[in-house]
């Protein structure tokens, strides 16, 4: 729905809500028309229902929302009397129509001063329960959260098996876009195998789904930095058409929201309004080529021929901490490594019973069909790609059919137009267009892995909208069954070797509890 929709969808709400709670509003000591008043009305109740004001703010934060309504809805009931099981139980299952009820027909009067303890230990403990979930959905959604690295394909900064805090307020946390879901939950509810939301993704039916409808427009907190080139970013892939990733069967039928679309790492070798070329495996940024963090090493995949069938590439694998595997590419016992960064090759290619070493790159022209744009025009691969001018917000280009390959996914998908294509003219919304105004940032996002990283070369620009945030730090990594205790508590960025502090973390956290039972011993004692 458009924030219009939005805007209408609330006042009815506050309608609804007013004609079922006024005269409760009445008996609790309030004025009749308090309970119509938007806003207000909630700060109103949460006084009648003696709790603090700000839980307002928690009845508007979407997904934390769904566990507020039903706790304010049997709050409501519980300030008139109302304490049974089944009270609790119809409050709910009514959808806060149950007030209805009270405010019409039941002979209730105004508990003041409740107390707002459970009458038992259940009712404590699932109290405890639901405000925890939904302080974790907060934190989860505004502020911070953990992700995974599930591939190598920026090893060396980021190792398979590192656990990360992800920032949301770095770039601005957005503002959760599919409004029914579980919480702290992305895509699939771990054991159902069921999706954790509600949305139609039927193709003919999605535009005109009710349940499409309750999508929220795109809106995004204040950020205090902009993405910088060279940044580790995590988002929303764009072009994500997965039914299941662990199948990887796409189809352009299939349909996600932005938020539940599937969570990728990578590197942001170029920002909006740079003009990108990748030379022979090397990315080039408005002409000069691109250099990297030190923390930071490109692995290309190489052809290795040993000089006798004494060759173990486990052996080397491990020996010259290459990252990814290995098979044996013909008859002639030529192996290929699929990713030896710099610094292995030139301890590597000294190896006695090494013959030749061979970049296994793609020649420039030849064309890969899995390449982005997809067009036959287009002579691109992995090493050898563009130049492509990455789009700015406010910005203006020239559009033709020779460059709306690169930026027909921009107009219509990312944008939001409507576009055709009738002989040489191009028409967007109807309208014969000879040029495109950009209406966000985009940014290229590439793995330091190149020859074994799905990145923007295979599906193109990120939009600002797939953005999620910007990994900070390593709290926990495990190459393995193994822990790898040099990489706990690390930071994600920053120059020279990464420094562990883990050590001086547990120092404070066994001071604090330690802290804390001598004040509770010394304030037993008086």
């Amino acid at each position: 729905m458009t924030w219009t929709q939005w805007l209408i969808f609330f006042l009815i709400i506050q309608v609804i809500h007013g004609l079922g709670t006024w005269k409760l509003y009445i008996k609790a000591g309030r004025q009749a028309w308090e309970a119509f008043i938007p806003v207000y009305n909630g700060i109103v109740l949460m006084k009648i229902i003696n709790r603090p004001w700000w839980w307002i703010i928690l009845l508007f934060l979407p997904i934390v929302n769904l566990i507020m309504f039903p706790v304010v809805w049997v709050e409501t009931a519980r300030s008139f009397g109302k304490n049974m099981p089944i009270d609790t139980v119809l409050a709910v299952v009514t959808l806060g129509f149950y007030n209805y009820y009270l405010n019409y027909v039941a002979d209730v009067n105004y508990v003041e001063n409740r107390s707002l303890q459970p009458n038992s230990s259940g009712g404590d403990w699932l109290s405890s329960i639901l405000f925890a979930i939904v302080a974790a959905t907060i934190v989860h959604t505004y502020f911070m959260q953990p992700f995974t690295i599930p591939s190598s394909s920026l090893e060396k900064s980021l190792l398979v098996g590192d656990f990360l805090f992800v920032s949301k307020f770095h770039y601005g946390a957005r503002v959760p876009m599919t409004t029914v879901g579980a919480p702290m939950v992305h895509d699939t509810i771990p054991g159902l195998n069921k999706k954790s939301y509600l949305f139609n993704d039927n193709f003919e039916e999605r535009k005109t789904s009710w349940k499409n409808k309750l999508q929220l427009p795109y809106l995004r907190l204040p950020g205090f930095e902009k993405i910088d080139r060279n940044e580790i970013v995590v988002f929303n892939q764009p072009a994500d058409t997965l039914r299941d990733m662990n199948e990887f069967k796409p189809d352009r039928n299939y349909y996600k929201p932005i938020d539940k679309k599937t969570n990728l790492v990578k590197r942001c070798v170029g920002v909006a309004g740079d003009s990108l070329e990748v030379r022979n495996g090397y990315v080039y940024i408005n002409g000069e080529k691109n250099e990297l963090p030190d923390r930071a090493h490109l692995q290309f995949s190489y052809l290795v021929q040993p000089k006798t069938n004494q060759f173990n590439p486990k052996f080397i694998k491990d020996r010259y901490d290459i990252t990814d595997g290995f098979g044996i590419m013909n008859a002639q016992n030529t192996y290929y490594f699929s990713a030896i960064s710099d610094e292995a090759l030139s301890k590597f290619k000294n190896h006695p019973n090494v013959a030749s070493i061979t970049p296994n790159k793609q020649e420039k022209g030849l064309r890969d069909p899995d390449i982005f744009p997809h067009d036959p025009n287009y002579n691109w691969n992995v090493d050898f790609f563009g130049p492509i001018y990455i789009p700015e917000e406010g910005k203006t280009i020239d559009i033709n059919l020779d460059v709306l390959p690169l930026y027909k996914r921009v107009i219509t998908e990312y944008e939001g137009n409507t576009l055709q294509v009738k002989g040489n003219q191009i028409l967007i919304n109807g309208e014969v267009a000879n040029t495109y105004t950009f209406k966000q940032n985009y940014y290229w996002m590439m793995g330091d892995n190149r020859h074994n990283s799905i990145d923007a070369r295979r599906w193109g620009f990120v939009p600002f909208n797939h953005v999620i945030g910007k990994p900070v730090f390593i709290w926990m990594s495990w190459d393995g069954a193994s822990p790898r205790w040099e990489r706990f508590f690390t930071t994600v960025s920053g120059k020279g070797k990464a420094t562990s502090y883990l050590i001086p973390f547990l120092i404070l956290l066994f001071g604090w509890i330690g802290f804390n039972k001598w004040r509770k011993r010394k304030k037993a004692n008086n």
